[in-house]
């Protein structure tokens, strides 16, 4: 055979689990055709020797819902190997919105992935719909996208202003699970949802997922069983999970793969994983899926004293950095405001200001 392109004397590793080994790669009509040791002529050849070679990975959680509709590629994902990116996740999406209300909706996104209002007003919203944005980005893509549909951006899309309020009604429930079932038939990976206590918009009000009741969310997830397709990512499914077992009996309710944030090991905390560990080893063994995503390795947050998340929600941080440049400055100077700063986040253990000193 005469390939397209030949990858030769690399560490094959093919993502089956098998061991790697040393082997080459014959590419043609834009598909590999054989793996193994090939001899065969090829248009280009690449000697692989020293490296390894193995699939796209799946970045299976980011924000790239805006970038993708003026940089298909999503940069910088495939320069560190990811061929398949999954966004919409912990409840947040660019689609459904209503006309009129887009900078609202792109506020969620914002404040809580720390992403630039000023980036996001540049966003030329042509979709009000799920299937029109999945059209939109049908256009011109250069990479491999799931996109998951984002309980905000529903509730926002049908509740509009009491979307921030507890308490949605029948109708509103129906309304949000046929909103959610259009944009599975249009090709939507799944649904997200978020009970991550953190995530609040710029006027320091949760965002609108976190107001659903279970209820509400599990009525979303039905959307998904009747379909009987799509996966469920959750937002801080780790304090419901541990707290009463909500994301095994969201997956077992629906039928349904629910990932969700995390299972990992904090500084304040070091022996939870354990019992966390221990839980999904128990719903694994009753053939339920529900799984918290985990990384390989430590993870760390930057941030500015501009928009610090993990202070936001305390008493004294939370007003501070809804203020002014200048407001800030001037308090982050005062000695007793100081104190409190620290007695807040530090003194008193805070979950969601993990492991500061």
């Amino acid at each position: 055979m005469t390939y397209d392109l030949l990858i030769k004397n690399g560490r094959v590793v093919d993502g089956s689990g098998m061991p790697s080994f040393r082997g080459d790669v014959g590419v043609k009509d834009g598909k590999i055709a054989e793996i193994g040791k090939l001899s065969g002529p090829a248009t280009k050849t690449i000697d692989a020797d020293g490296r390894a070679v193995s699939p796209g990975f799946i970045d299976n959680h980011c924000h790239y819902d805006a970038q993708v509709t003026w940089d298909p590629l999503c940069t910088f994902s495939p320069e560190h190997g990811a061929t398949t990116v999954i966004f919409g996740n912990c409840s947040l999406s660019l689609a459904p919105v209503r006309k009129g209300t887009e900078e609202r909706l792109a506020e969620f996104l914002s404040y809580v992935e720390a992403i630039p209002m000023e980036v996001l007003k540049t966003i030329e919203f042509d979709w009000e719909s799920i299937p029109q944005y999945m059209d939109r980005l049908d256009k011109h893509l250069g990479i491999n996208i799931g996109n998951l549909i984002g309980h905000t951006a529903v509730r926002h899309y049908v509740m509009r202003d009491e979307c921030q309020k507890a308490g949605a009604t029948d109708d509103q429930i129906k309304e949000m699970q046929d909103v959610v079932r259009d944009g599975m038939r249009a090709g939507a990976l799944g649904l997200s949802v978020s009970r991550e206590k953190g995530h609040y918009d710029p006027q320091g009000v949760p965002i609108p997922a976190l107001w659903a009741d279970e209820k509400e969310i599990f009525a979303l997830a039905d959307v998904l069983r009747e379909m009987g397709t799509g996966t469920i990512q959750a937002g801080g499914g780790q304090y419901v999970e541990l707290k009463d077992g909500m994301m095994r009996r969201l997956a077992e309710s629906c039928g349904r793969t629910v990932v969700y944030n995390s299972l990992s090991q904090t500084v304040r905390k070091p022996g939870e994983w354990q019992t966390h560990m221990a839980r999904v080893e128990e719903t694994a063994a009753l053939g339920i899926r529900a799984y918290p995503m985990c990384t390989p390795n430590r993870i760390t947050q930057d941030f500015t004293m501009r928009n610090c998340q993990v202070f936001r929600g305390l008493k004294t941080w939370h007003p501070i950095l809804l203020m002014s440049d200048e407001e800030k400055l001037r308090l982050y100077a005062d000695p007793e405001i100081r104190e409190k700063l620290h007695d807040e986040a530090v003194v008193n253990k805070p979950d969601s200001a993990v492991g500061f000193s």
